[in-house]
């Protein structure tokens, strides 16, 4: 190897290993598109994988605790040297937890091979090392006001561990392990984005001429994270109890009232930050949805958590991961035509999906079409933004 490619293929990886969101991004978008692959070919009888889940709870166990907790871990990693003036978790100690990740999957893929409790130590690494680091480094700094963000990292090991557990014969509640894991990512997706949507919104609209900002926080949003938190908690624990099906329906509500406060209608002209309101928007229909899932026996329950998790979850994933990238390697804050159609893509997974919830007669070529454009948008992800997260930025790194 020359001097020159050696220059720059020791650049490249410490670019690539310079913060969190570099391989975790990564990660998390080939994980979204090899997992769910991978499904599908379960689904048909194609393939046989020597894991202790069943084919539907690794599905939801690899989407949660492999795609879910690699974005989170990137977002969070990258977040809180701004939030605290520490310096970022990169290098040696950024390997490892990578390590830990990837640990976790291989050991999932083949836990039938393994003593059930290796399998355990093996995959929760990762999440209780996430929360170790998370904790650290925002009482190392003392910033106290973020704290409880380090909650649904801690719950989301907590659920990891139950849906092991169970599928290792443990009495415990069944799917309480995936509901709880769901909880703490529509927790995080409600506390984050209520701090990042309205202010990256007043931002564009005060440099394009908007007449009027996104409302400042009130009572508005105190109620629309007390019931929406309050509702989902309860569901995890009590997924048939009626009367949680009103106080989620409330929920939903109030966050869709919140979302119209953030001005969202203003933005269309940049899908950059458009997206980050549907985001929002699937994350109130889908607790509605939920609420009425209790409620009236014809809302299938899948719909509500595919509008959670398809919709909400992932479509908020793609347009923080996107934004993130673009802004932390110098490049402009606007979708480009790709940018758009990953958007389009992942849209059109999760409407088909919410579709095959409804219709069963053609419940497989919808599953088989959602999973296609599932595939198409965290491969475009990577096509797109992979050289970016493992080259080093165009100027320095953004704060």
């Amino acid at each position: 190897m020359s001097s020159a490619v050696a220059g720059a293929a020791r650049r490249s990886t410490s670019a690539f290993l310079s913060v969190g969101f570099r391989p975790f991004f990564l990660a998390a978008g080939t994980w979204a598109a090899i997992a769910l692959a991978l499904w599908i070919c379960m689904l048909n009888d194609q393939l046989s994988l020597p894991t202790q889940f069943g084919p539907m709870a690794w599905h939801i166990h690899e989407m949660l605790f492999g795609f879910v907790m690699a974005s989170v871990a990137g977002f969070l990693l990258t977040a809180i040297p701004n939030w605290t003036g520490r310096p970022p978790v990169n290098g040696w100690a950024l390997t490892a937890l990578l390590g830990l990740w990837v640990l976790g999957r291989a050991a999932c893929l083949v836990s039938d091979l393994m003593p059930a409790w290796l399998t355990i130590v093996a995959d929760l690494s990762f999440a209780v090392a996430l929360f170790i680091i998370v904790v650290r480094e925002i009482v190392a700094a003392r910033n106290w006001r973020n704290l409880p963000l380090a909650v649904p990292v801690g719950v989301f090991a907590l659920a990891n561990l139950l849906m092991h557990l169970e599928a290792a014969g443990v009495a415990i509640p069944f799917g309480l392990g995936w509901r709880l894991g769901i909880t703490a990512a529509i927790v995080l997706i409600s506390a984050i984005g209520g701090r990042i949507v309205p202010l990256f919104t007043r931002n564009w609209l005060a440099t394009h001429g908007g007449r009027a900002a996104p409302a400042s926080r009130n009572w508005v949003d105190r109620a629309a994270l007390g019931t929406l938190h309050t509702g989902l908690l309860g569901w995890a624990f009590f997924p048939d109890l009626r009367p949680l099906g009103y106080l989620l329906i409330i929920g939903g509500v109030f966050n869709g009232w919140r979302l119209s406060r953030w001005r969202g209608a203003a933005t269309t002209a940049e899908p950059l930050l458009l997206v980050l309101h549907v985001g929002y928007a699937w994350l109130a229909l889908g607790v509605t949805l939920l609420g009425l899932s209790l409620l009236v026996p014809s809302v299938p329950t899948s719909a509500a958590i595919h509008a959670l998790t398809a919709g909400a979850i992932a479509t908020m994933i793609l347009a923080v991961m996107t934004r993130v990238t673009l802004g932390h390697t110098g490049r402009a804050l606007t979708a480009s035509p790709a940018t758009i159609a990953i958007y389009v893509l992942v849209t059109l997974a999760a409407l088909m999906r919410l579709w095959a919830a409804w219709d069963g007669a053609i419940l497989m070529p919808l599953l088989i079409l959602s999973g296609i454009c599932w595939i198409a948008a965290f491969g475009l992800f990577d096509i797109v933004y992979g050289r970016m997260l493992v080259t080093a930025a165009k100027t320095r790194e953004a704060a």
